[in-house]
C-alpha cells in the first residue's frame, strides 16, 4: 500500500469520525475537522485527478472538471466501506462515472449515435442571420411571443375560478346558517315525544324538547341538500351543462334545477353588490355597491323643564307670570322707609 492510500485512509477515517452516526448535522468543530480532513484528501488526490481530467479530453473544460471531481470524492466518501476495499477503489469509480457524464454533456458531437447523423451541438447564443439580413441569436428565435398572452389569460382564468368558489361558499354558508335557524326554530315549537312524558311525569305542560337543539337527523339532510345544490350550481351555472346536473339527483326535474340556480343567482348577485370580498367583481360587472348598514347614533332624550312646552297646541292659551314681589321689596326699590312688620302672635295675649 503506497504511502498517498495511507494517507487517504487516515484522512476518510478523520472524516468519518467526525460525522454523527444519525446523519444529524454536527458541532462547528466537527464541521471544521470535516472540512479539514476533505481538503487534505483533495491535495492528496489532485494528481490521480489530473490525470484522469487528460484521460477523458477534458482539459479545456479544466473547472468544470475539478468541481465534478469535487462531487466524486464526496459520494465516495458516503459510499466507502472499509470491509469491502480500499479508499482508493470507491474514489476511482467515482471519479471516472462523474467525468463520463460531464464529458457527454459538453461533447454530444462524438457519440456514435451523433455521428450517424452528423449531429452537431450550436450554443443558442450563437449570432445567426435572418432572412431579412439582421444579426440574430437562436434564443431570440425561439422566443414564444403568445406566451405573456397565454400567461395572463390563465391567471385570469384562475383568479376567476377561485372567486366563482368563493362566491358559491359564501351563498351555502348563508343558507346553511338560515336552515339552522329554521331547524332551531322548529325545536322550539316542537312537543317532547310521548315516551319522555312517559318516562318524565314531572314535566310541565309547557315544556317543549328545544333542550336537544335541532334534530340531528333533519341537520344532517340540510348538509346533503346543500352540497347537492352546491354541485348543481357549479355544473349548471357555470359549465352549462345541465344533462350533468340532472345526473347528480334523478329525483330533480329539469324545472326544480333552474329554480335551485335561479334562486342561487339572485342570492350571489346580493354578496356582490353588499359584501366587500366581492367588489372587484361589482366593479368589472358595473355594479353599484352598496354601503354597510350603519348603526344611526342614539338621539339624545330631551330635558324636561319645569316650565310647560309653550310651543305645542294644548299649551298654547296658558299664560305664565311673574309672581308679585312683596310690598318692602317695592319700597326698596323706590327709595322709600319700609313699614315695620307687625309680629302675629299665634297665641293669646296677657
Amino acid at each position: 500500500m503506497s504511502k498517498s492510500t495511507e494517507a487517504l485512509e487516515v484522512a476518510v477515517a478523520e472524516v468519518i469520525a467526525n460525522m454523527n452516526s444519525d446523519g444529524s448535522r454536527g458541532s462547528a468543530r466537527q464541521r471544521a475537522n470535516i472540512d479539514r480532513a476533505f481538503i487534505r484528501i483533495l491535495k492528496i488526490a489532485a494528481p490521480r485527478i489530473r490525470h484522469f481530467i487528460r484521460q477523458y479530453g477534458l482539459a479545456a473544460h479544466y473547472e468544470d472538471a475539478e468541481q465534478v471531481c469535487a462531487i466524486a470524492v464526496h459520494r465516495a466518501i458516503e459510499a466507502y466501506d472499509p470491509t469491502k476495499a480500499k479508499f482508493t477503489t470507491f474514489l476511482n469509480w467515482q471519479i471516472r462515472g462523474e467525468l463520463q457524464s460531464l464529458r457527454f454533456r459538453l461533447m454530444t458531437d462524438q457519440r456514435p449515435s451523433a455521428r450517424k447523423v452528423e449531429a452537431v451541438t450550436i450554443a443558442l447564443t450563437t449570432g445567426s442571420i435572418s432572412d431579412d439580413g439582421e444579426e440574430t441569436s437562436l434564443e431570440a428565435l425561439i422566443e414564444d411571443e403568445a406566451a405573456l398572452e397565454r400567461t395572463e389569460s390563465s391567471a385570469s382564468e384562475h383568479l376567476a375560478n377561485q372567486a366563482c368558489i368563493a362566491l358559491v361558499d359564501a351563498y351555502i354558508e348563508a343558507e346553511r346558517k338560515t336552515g339552522v335557524e329554521q331547524l332551531r326554530k322548529r325545536a322550539r315549537t316542537r312537543r317532547p315525544a310521548r315516551d319522555i312524558r312517559e318516562s318524565r311525569p314531572d314535566l310541565p305542560a309547557s315544556f317543549r324538547a328545544h333542550m336537544a337543539g335541532p334534530d340531528p337527523v333533519e341537520l344532517e339532510k340540510l348538509h346533503e341538500r346543500l352540497e347537492r345544490d352546491r354541485a348543481i350550481i357549479e355544473r349548471s351555472m357555470f359549465s352549462g351543462d345541465t344533462k350533468l346536473a340532472l345526473s347528480i339527483d334523478n329525483s330533480l326535474t329539469r324545472e326544480r334545477i333552474r329554480q335551485i340556480v335561479r334562486r342561487a343567482g339572485k342570492h350571489m348577485a346580493q354578496l356582490v353588490q353588499t359584501d366587500p370580498r366581492f367588489a372587484m367583481l361589482a366593479e368589472q360587472a358595473g355594479v353599484a355597491i352598496e354601503p354597510a348598514a350603519t348603526t344611526r347614533p342614539a338621539t339624545p332624550a330631551a330635558t324636561v323643564g319645569m316650565l310647560p312646552a309653550m310651543n305645542q297646541p294644548h299649551n298654547q292659551t296658558i299664560t305664565v307670570s311673574v309672581p308679585a314681589e312683596p310690598a318692602a321689596d317695592r319700597r326698596a326699590v323706590r327709595g322709600l322707609p319700609a313699614a315695620p312688620v307687625q309680629q302675629q302672635s299665634g297665641g293669646l295675649s296677657a
